[in-house]
């Protein structure tokens, strides 16, 4: 129903470059093949690091909506509230519950919020940033309606 993957801005991709060719060079102090390694590790590692943040995915399936590693079930979930620019800062900073569930990627303008209700749950809201909270909201009341009908 619904699938993102939270990949990082193309721009990021230069930081593996500029991590390589900054151990490349301080290496070449001691030899080039010593400076060849580093900057093969460098840029394997920097490459490795950013394709592990950028892995995170948001997935609506079965029922569930599936946040990085957390499995919650449509049913346990309540409000979904669709979280401006401005809003999204608020919420993953100054009105942020430390309860709360939060999937958040600061490259990621916008997010959504959405309640919690099951009462054995100690988490008020899961928080997740989003590149496209509408649909996401969407693909989340399809599958509650969808569940209850079942």
């Amino acid at each position: 129903m619904y699938d993102e993957r939270l990949t990082v801005p193309r721009s990021w991709w230069l930081l593996p470059v500029a991590l390589g060719l900054t151990l490349g060079l301080i290496m070449i102090r001691f030899d080039a093949v010593a400076a060849l390694v580093a900057l093969v590790i460098g840029l394997v590692a920097g490459a490795a690091a950013l394709s592990s943040y950028g892995s995170a995915r948001i997935r609506v399936v079965q029922g569930s909506l599936v946040a990085g590693q957390a499995r919650i079930p449509a049913e346990a979930l309540g409000t979904a509230h669709v979280l401006n620019p401005a809003e999204t800062v608020a919420w993953r900073t100054v009105k942020a519950d430390p309860r709360a569930f939060m999937l958040l990627r600061s490259y990621v303008p916008t997010a959504l919020r959405v309640e919690v209700t099951d009462p054995a749950d100690p988490t008020p809201y899961v928080y997740l940033s989003t590149r496209s909270p509408q649909k996401l909201a969407d693909a989340l009341a399809e599958a509650r309606r969808v569940g209850r009908t079942k």
